[in-house]
């Protein structure tokens, strides 16, 4: 496959005004200006008529395909609430291929999300990521596990506060979390160091976190609960990324001074909760000034997942540099979702996941008129 004539962000180099695309079988084979392409013999060439050609959008905060649409408790699968530690459940379990919300994110350009566990617990369970197309989810996965989901703030506080059971309080949420990070650590030396230990789930699902194999994405809205995840991460020496940092902006370059990853939002919603108040579109691009790496998350479903780019939009029109929001839907999420060897950019070698836009996917009107995910044509408008 090979595509032709379009304004080429490859998210990972430069622009090309009037680029091409070559696809062999899954893979992107080369991306460059058209005055430099030799064109080979090819079965399909499509040409984007000067339309916006992009790497697939990705969402690195999400619970697509786990909290149900339009149904109610019988589809509800985000959070195991019998137990306020349960980092051995895995969202892969709960996923619904055949939802109308995954096709409705493959027709707006969204092509990989991370997906999984709400923030009802404190340690919640394995987040993963998938592609979304297809009808099997083994099938779809592109990494799992991806993330461990962890919860600050009012969230646990809430699930289990009201039925008087711990955490009640902030302090109680983290010490949680420590506890179980503490034990894991211990029964992960214990192996290490030969001994006979009973098997602990539990444990074990924490093992790679310990080991830095996977990071922890860790949902925090204040200031005074993002300063706790940060805390947290460095006494286990956790790689990790905030989740919605609501106040973020407020503490901008306490963050960059820690390098933190934010994946900010979601700010098209109302300030339903107290935590929320100082919600803002503002945040994205104070965060990225200040030299903070930041996507953009519509939080699934708490904003429908075809409002990603809208989300983008109004984060530019509040101050975000408009290729900064680029970014922000596709190689910072890559990144921030340790998946940007596989996508994020148009870049050799990486999976041929593909949008052609009729125009700037920022402005409302614009339409995804191609969606191409691993190599195959999944939406032809």
């Amino acid at each position: 496959m090979i595509i032709t004539n379009g304004k080429v962000y490859t998210m990972e180099g430069p622009v090309y005004e009037n680029g091409y695309v070559i696809v062999e079988k899954d893979k992107i084979k080369s991306v460059g200006d058209m005055k430099d392409l030799k064109m080979p013999s090819c079965e399909k060439i499509i040409d984007a008529k000067g339309g916006y050609v992009f790497p697939g959008l990705i969402d690195a905060h999400s619970h697509l395909g786990v909290f149900g649409d339009g149904i109610g408790f019988e589809d509800d699968d985000g959070n195991e609430m019998t137990d306020p530690v349960t980092p051995h459940v895995r969202g892969l379990d709960a996923f619904t291929p055949i939802c109308r919300n995954i096709a409705e994110a493959r027709k707006a350009g969204v092509t990989c999300v991370i997906t999984g566990p709400g923030s009802g617990n404190p340690i919640g369970g394995q987040l993963f990521a998938v592609k979304t197309v297809g009808n099997r989810v083994d099938n779809m996965v592109l990494k799992a596990p991806a993330a461990m989901k962890m919860a600050l703030g009012e969230n646990p506080k809430r699930c289990y506060g009201k039925a008087n059971k711990a955490p009640m309080t902030r302090m109680g949420t983290a010490a949680i979390i420590r506890e179980a990070l503490f034990k894991a650590k211990e029964y992960m030396n214990s192996k290490d160091e030969g001994k006979d230990v009973k098997f602990d789930m539990k444990s074990e699902a924490l093992i790679p976190v310990l080991k830095r194999e996977i990071p922890v994405h860790i949902h925090c809205h204040r200031a005074v609960d993002i300063f706790t995840a940060i805390r947290i991460a460095k006494e286990f020496n956790l790689d990790y990324a905030i989740v919605h940092g609501t106040e973020g902006h407020l503490i901008a370059e306490e963050l960059a001074k820690e390098h933190a990853q934010v994946i900010s939002g979601p700010a098209l919603c109302s300030r339903g909760k107290p935590e929320v108040t100082n919600k803002t579109f503002e945040t994205p691009g104070i965060l990225n000034k200040a030299g903070v790496l930041v996507s953009i998350t519509v939080d699934h479903p708490v904003t429908p997942i075809e409002y990603l780019t809208t989300c983008a939009a109004m984060a530019v029109k509040n101050g975000l540099d408009e290729y900064e929001a680029f970014k922000a839907i596709t190689i910072n999420s890559a990144i921030i979702g340790r998946i940007d060897d596989r996508v994020g950019s148009l870049k050799a070698g990486k999976d041929a996941d593909i949008i052609i836009f009729d125009g700037n996917p920022l402005e409302y009107s614009t339409s995804a008129k191609y969606v191409i995910i691993d190599g195959n044509i999944v939406e032809e408008e």
